[in-house]
């Protein structure tokens, strides 16, 4: 049942100040209290990647305003929070006049006394019954698929789904840039991206098992290129190294946010550890094979499958002390000699990957000298 709109909603405040993959899986949810309230400025309070990459209509995203350094909300390495500027910082909100605030950050421990800081008419959000009560929460439960918890509470203030995957918008300047990138490598028939890094290795598949999988999509004729940051340069070459067809395959670790995604949405595939690369690629239309072990998928899988496939691994037991770290949330437990700090996808093979990646690549007969990304940058360019 459709909950009715909330009435004289100018402005609203989302909070969501994390990672990449953090944003898209609640990319949905925006878009829905966009076209919910389409004459309301949306603002997201964010962390600095936010006010850099969601420029120039990327999103539904009016504005994007940094959230400082905060307990629970907005942590950085070695950055302390502030409280006179935390101070600044809500004062500044409340003269933004909210009149809806939703966070999509967690249970509500530290989220929902965050926002009721704003000062807004109306909060929204998960919570528990160890968070401080707000206008309209939404019990909070670990394991559901993260879009779909996000439409659960937006549809709380009458803004159902619009749609259940994601959408990006690319620019120009990001096409330009994956254009020119691609230039350099001289690649001239159609490729596809391996994403090997992840922040936790416990989503990390083996190097070695990249290095075989470059292979295999190199023997099918696609030029192959390896995504990543700077800080993964040693890895990727490494990957790279021990390939037997090494001249088929490139690294890719200096580009922006935006190039990274046109150089995703100009693939044919794009297979990568469960990550923010991943959930960006399906933003911005691309195909993908995702590597998830069973517990993170029930989160962080993609909704539809018709472009993605799950690659699974049902490891559950910790190789060293032998717990089933999934409850009450993936890699907990911790044991007072333990954290868990394996791979838990090391059991997938090179040809579960091939079998799955194969349902998506085009027949091996269309696999031409002609350069896919180019034939495919007006028709992601459009995504709206």
């Amino acid at each position: 049942m459709d909950l009715p709109l909330m009435k004289n909603i100018r402005k609203i405040a989302i909070l969501r100040a994390n990672g990449l993959g953090d944003f898209i899986v609640a990319l949905p949810a925006i878009t829905a209290v966009k076209a919910a309230y389409p004459k309301a400025e949306l603002v997201l309070l964010g962390k600095p990647w936010h006010a850099d990459f969601l420029r120039g209509s990327r999103t539904p995203v009016d504005r994007v305003v940094v959230v400082p350094v905060c307990k629970n909300i907005r942590e950085e390495p070695g950055i302390w929070p502030d409280a006179d500027e935390l101070q600044q910082f809500f004062a500044a909100m409340r003269e933004e006049g909210f009149d809806l605030a939703i966070h999509f950050q967690g249970r509500g421990i530290a989220s929902n006394a965050f926002i009721n800081q704003l000062g807004a008419r109306i909060t929204v959000g998960h919570t528990c019954p160890e968070a401080a009560p707000i206008d309209k929460g939404i019990p909070y439960y670990y394991y559901q698929n993260e879009t779909l918890r996000y439409l659960e509470a937006v549809a709380s203030v009458g803004a159902p789904p619009v749609k259940l995957e994601p959408e990006v918008r690319l620019l120009e300047t990001d096409w330009e840039e994956a254009r020119q990138v691609l230039s350099s490598f001289a690649v001239r028939k159609p490729y596809v991206v391996l994403h090997s890094g992840a922040q936790d290795i416990r989503r990390r598949w083996p190097a070695e098992k990249f290095t075989a999988l470059g292979d295999v999509m190199a023997r099918k004729g696609y030029t192959v290129l390896f995504t990543g940051n700077e800080e993964e340069n040693t890895a990727i070459a490494d990957i790279l190294s021990g390939m037997q067809m090494r001249q088929e395959a490139h690294a890719c670790t200096q580009l922006s946010l935006g190039g990274l995604g046109a150089v995703l949405a100009g693939s044919v595939l794009v297979i990568s550890n469960d990550t923010g690369p991943l959930h960006l690629a399906r933003a911005v239309g691309a195909k993908t094979v995702g590597l998830f072990w069973a517990p993170n998928l029930i989160n962080w899988g993609p909704v539809m499958l018709r472009n993605h496939r799950p690659v699974i691994s049902w490891t559950m037991e910790c190789p060293q002390c032998g717990t089933v770290p999934n409850s009450p949330h993936p890699f907990e437990p911790k044991m007072p000699d333990c954290d868990h700090r394996f791979s838990f996808i090391n059991d997938i093979t090179v040809t579960e990957v091939t079998v799955r990646a194969e349902e998506l690549l085009p027949p091996t007969s269309t696999v031409s000298s002609n350069n896919h990304y180019s034939s495919n940058t007006t028709d992601h360019a459009s995504t709206p």
